[in-house]
């Protein structure tokens, strides 16, 4: 399970409605007839219309200033394996969703007029998509580039040729672009795999937005907090503040699994991003000793995403990775955790 946390925008200059946030969120809806759409739904309450969060998330920024983020954007993007594990149903995403922000809430080190922050003083609609589309950060685009570097190239000199402004055999130069296409090593249903086309097999996601006031429009409660759970003198009271990301994450990755009986692999897993990301030897040295039917599916779930696991098996003494090794496999990992690709 892949998730991010984002602010309304990243630059300095916030805009002053979710509008357009809503509407990116509708894409997939468009030309789709009222019985296969996906509508927003919250804690409690489904089919909300695009009006309604608006509304509700444009009304409730009191005392925000303008260079202030009005919502936070949380994705959940669970991977291929996590969703045929709940047959990429949306309502059992749904249902998932609303346990997630109950461990959102329960990430706030705080309290609201004396109580504990509940789900019920967060202010959130969310969504599911069906759909995803290659980037630039999907190993098959960057394995394609070259070979798509090429053919833009030899479409330029072609249209040239035929304005007149090159000379050229425009049939030798179209050989040779059926041969680059040919070339490219992945492809769909025949079709060199390019930036924007959708990826086959299960890719339902949950937009989520949640308003950075609290459901009475009093208390900020923003995940994007430069404290982590602790306590702070104001005027002469200990007060509480911040926002615990790894309890929150922690806590839905154990509500996936809890929910849907689902055995997580290592590499799947939240700690093990943390420790590829602080001790990448650490990481690997761990996956070569896990039990053998459980390193064979990390190695699986990693070479799945184009890691090159045989560097793991190399002979080496107590299990210690040569440097080479590691930085290779850095690369490797690493953009695969970029781009979520094995869910961590």
């Amino acid at each position: 399970m892949y998730i991010t946390i984002t602010p309304q925008s990243l630059d300095g200059n916030f805009n002053q409605s979710a509008a357009g946030f809503v509407d990116y969120l509708e894409k997939e809806n468009q030309g789709k007839p009222l019985s296969e759409m996906e509508h927003f739904f919250d804690q409690y309450g489904d089919e909300i219309s695009v009006e309604k969060v608006i509304k509700e998330i444009d009304g409730n920024t009191a005392k925000l200033k303008k260079t202030e983020p009005k919502f936070y954007s949380i994705t959940l993007n669970p991977s291929q394996r996590e969703l045929k594990s709940i047959k990429d149903s949306p309502e059992a995403l749904k249902r998932y969703t609303r346990e997630v922000m109950k461990a959102y809430s329960k990430a706030f080190n705080r309290k609201i007029d004396g109580r504990i922050v509940t789900v019920d003083n967060i202010k959130y609609y969310a969504k599911v998509e069906r759909q995803r589309t290659f980037s630039n950060l999907d190993k098959e685009i960057r394995e394609n580039q070259p070979y798509a570097t090429q053919i833009l190239k030899l479409k330029q000199e072609v249209r040239s040729i035929e304005r007149g402004e090159l000379r050229g055999n425009v049939k030798i130069l179209q050989k040779q672009l059926q041969q680059l296409e040919q070339k490219a090593p992945h492809k769909i249903d025949g079709k060199r795999i390019v930036h924007g086309m959708l990826k086959p097999g299960p890719q339902s996601h949950v937009h989520i937005i949640v308003s950075r006031k609290d459901t009475t429009n009093r208390y900020s409660l923003s995940p994007g907090s430069k404290y982590k759970a602790s306590e702070v003198e104001m005027n002469g009271k200990m007060v509480k503040r911040g926002f615990d990301r790894d309890a929150f994450y922690k806590g839905a990755e154990k509500t996936f699994d809890t929910m849907f009986n689902y055995n997580r692999n290592y590499v799947e897993s939240y700690a093990a991003r943390k420790t590829f990301l602080k001790d990448p030897k650490l990481y690997f040295s761990t996956i070569t000793r896990l039990p053998t039917s459980e390193r064979a599916m990390a190695f699986k779930l990693l070479q799945k995403t184009g890691v090159n696991t045989s560097l793991l098996s190399i002979p080496t003494n107590k299990l210690q990775l040569t440097m080479k090794a590691i930085n290779t496999l850095k690369k490797g990992v690493g953009k695969v955790i970029e781009s979520g690709s094995i869910g961590i």
